[in-house]
Formats: structure tokens, C-alpha cells, sequence
């Protein structure tokens, strides 16, 4: 038997019919059948499930890991990724179809010599949560087998807006419905998805964030790509949890790109960022300093401070910032500008914006007074 040179990472819940066809799709890759295997987090007992392996028995290798745990997508791509044997492990949504000579491509253009790069590839079809969907429509197998032959024939695949995007903030696309990263570099570094993050959105951003904190390269790659399906889909509702995910995200990682991508999307913060780092950068009038928020309370009344200056290792240059705060509880400092926050709404009595605010550009100036009127009860600013 040939090493197993990839492992299929998918996290399922009923979506049987989507599944079906993507199984279909994993059986006639170009790839020897021994050198991949398809490993599957189940959140589910479904006799069905199990059925649809039986179909597949004798064209795929299958493993399962099944738990009746309520549905979340990090924990089911850890229940598959913890089971996996394949020196590279590639994230596949169960709505994906990929072309027959996908593991070849990922095999001899980027993974050849054991590179440790994520490799991020383009999904087709994609509407990325624009319309609700409550009845989706699917064709049978030969109606996307011919798909994929017509994209394979046309050439290069430029179908994914990403793909035109310069990537500044990489992780902000490393959309986990289809990636490739090295198995050994997930087990070096424990880069499993965070459990805190539940709902739609924002887990997979934050664990490619922390793959970029390992100084590993995140690429998007034309030759790699696959067939997005269609599914139920509540638009209003994975606003809501991508929304407080976000939040969970910055609390994590308060830091500017992750700020800037909370406060205005992925793909316009690859257009800004740099932009946005030098109107920080304009506000403070000194490279080594940046800006920060700080949390606590003053007078035993929780209180917000926007617009404080802090130095390279985070820390308050100015005596003022923390003559006002109480010595208990300890004054939380997130060296962020304010144009997003973590905060629930009107979760805090009292805030204060400091001048370097009003030293920021209109557009981003706007967003942190925003910003802190929907967090604090009342919004104050001292003048310069």
C-alpha cells in the first residue's frame, strides 16, 4: 500500500445529498485511490450517513469519526483532522466538487518537495452569503463532471474574486471551504479550530491567523479550485453569529488587520490596510507609538478610553490614560484605533475619545465614534 499522501478534511451534518456528490467527485480523482484518504467529522447518527459509505466503499477510503455533540464546524474539523494519517491535510467543505486532477495539481505544483505553505484555492460559484437560500438546487453528477471538464479545458481558472485581490492581510482569505496546509506543520504548531467560535463565520479566519503567526505563507493558487454547491442558507443569521465571532476574534487578537477586517470585510481590508496603517501612523506623529483603548473603571463606573498612545510593547506612554482609571480591576489596554471593538452593545457607562482620534482620516475617524456610541451609554472627546 503507497503512503497516503493526502487527507480529505470534512466536517459534515446533514447535507446528504451535497456529500453524495462530493464523494463522487473525491472517486474520480486522477490520484491513485490508495493515496488519499477522505476523513469525515460527523455530527450525526444517520443510518443514511452510513449507508451512502457503503456505496462508496469500494472507490474511496472513508473514515468516519461520528458524535451525536450538537453541530459546530470547528469541532467536527477536529474530530477529522485528529484522525488524519496524510502528509498534507486538504480543508473541504461537503458542498465542494473537485476536479479529477486536483490532488495531482496540489501534489506535483506545490507540495513536490514538502513546501510548508497553506495553499488556498478558488471556489466556483460561490456567493459568499449575498441571498437566502430555502430550496437549493442540485443536478445530477454528469451535469457538474461536465462543469469541471469545461473549466479544466478553458485554462487558467480566474473565476474566485480573491484571485484578483493582492493579498496584504492573507489570512483574511483563507476561506477553509477548500485549503491545503502540511499535516506535520498543523501538529507542530496544535493549529486545531478554537471552540469559542460558534455559528457561521469568522473560525476559519482565526485559525489561519494564527497559521500566519508561524510565519507560513498563505498563496492563492489558479490551478486549484472546485465546484461550490448550493445549500440552505439564512443570510440574517450568519450575520448575527459572524457579528459576535468577529468580536470574539478581536478580543482574541486585538491587533490593526484583524480591527480593520472586523470593521469592514475581508476583501476591503486587503484594499486599505496599508492605507490604514499609515493614518495610525499620521495620528500619533511617531512610528515606534500607535493607538490603543483602554478598559476599566473610573470611580467604580466602567469606562472606555479611545485615542490613548502606546509604544512598541504595548504599554501607555502618557501618565494621564491611567491616573484616570481605578487601581481595581486592572484597566485592560488593547493597542487597537476603536474602528471595531469587541464590547456588546452599550455594555459600558462612560466613554472618552482623546485627540488622536480626531488626527485620523474622515473615514476612519467616523467608524470609532460609531464605534464607541454603540459600546458606551455616553460619548465624550477632549479637545486637543
Amino acid at each position: 500500500m503507497n503512503e497516503v499522501a493526502f487527507s480529505i478534511i470534512i466536517p459534515y451534518w446533514r447535507r446528504l445529498a451535497n456529500i453524495r456528490l462530493a464523494f463522487g467527485a473525491l472517486a474520480e480523482q486522477i490520484l491513485g485511490r490508495d493515496e488519499f484518504e477522505v476523513v469525515v467529522g460527523v455530527l450525526e447518527n444517520s443510518e443514511e450517513y452510513v449507508a451512502l459509505c457503503r456505496e462508496f466503499a469500494g472507490r474511496l477510503r472513508i473514515v468516519s469519526v461520528l458524535s451525536d455533540r450538537p453541530w459546530q464546524v470547528g469541532y467536527a474539523r477536529n474530530l477529522a483532522i485528529r484522525q488524519a494519517t496524510g502528509r498534507v491535510l486538504v480543508l473541504l467543505d461537503a458542498d465542494m466538487l473537485l476536479p479529477p486532477n486536483l490532488l495531482r495539481n496540489l501534489r506535483e505544483r506545490h507540495f513536490a518537495y514538502g513546501q510548508r505553505v497553506c495553499v488556498v484555492g478558488q471556489l466556483i460559484d460561490y456567493e459568499n452569503n449575498t441571498r437566502d437560500v430555502t430550496s437549493p438546487e442540485l443536478r445530477p453528477f454528469g451535469h457538474y463532471r461536465e462543469l469541471l471538464a469545461k473549466l479544466d479545458a478553458s485554462g487558467p481558472v480566474r473565476s474566485d474574486p480573491r484571485i484578483d485581490v493582492p493579498l496584504v492581510v492573507p489570512w483574511s482569505f483563507a476561506w477553509t471551504a477548500l485549503i491545503a496546509v502540511p499535516a506535520d506543520l498543523v501538529r507542530e504548531h496544535r493549529l486545531l479550530f478554537d471552540l469559542d467560535f460558534h455559528g457561521y463565520g469568522v473560525e476559519d479566519l482565526e485559525w489561519a491567523y494564527r497559521l500566519c503567526a508561524t510565519g507560513t505563507p498563505i498563496v492563492m493558487a489558479a490551478d486549484v479550485y472546485g465546484i461550490h454547491l448550493p445549500h440552505v442558507r439564512d443570510v440574517a443569521a450568519n450575520r448575527r453569529t459572524e457579528t459576535l465571532n468577529y468580536r470574539r476574534f478581536l478580543d482574541k487578537w486585538p491587533d490593526s488587520d484583524v480591527e480593520l477586517a472586523c470593521a469592514v470585510g475581508d476583501f476591503e481590508a486587503n484594499a486599505l490596510y496599508r492605507d490604514f496603517v499609515r493614518a495610525l501612523r499620521a495620528a500619533v506623529d511617531d512610528p515606534r507609538l500607535s493607538l490603543a483603548v483602554v478598559l476599566g473603571a473610573v470611580g467604580r463606573v466602567s469606562t472606555l478610553v479611545v485615542g490613548a498612545v502606546v509604544d512598541d510593547q504595548r504599554r501607555l506612554v502618557d501618565a494621564e490614560t491611567p491616573a484616570l482609571f481605578d487601581a481595581s480591576p486592572v484597566p485592560r489596554v488593547l493597542p487597537i484605533a476603536g474602528l471595531a471593538l469587541p464590547w456588546e452593545d452599550q455594555s459600558v457607562r462612560e466613554c472618552l475619545v482623546l485627540p488622536p482620534v480626531a488626527r485620523l482620516k474622515d473615514r476612519y475617524r467616523d467608524r470609532v465614534m460609531a464605534e464607541a456610541r454603540r459600546v458606551a451609554c455616553r460619548v465624550s472627546e477632549r479637545e486637543a
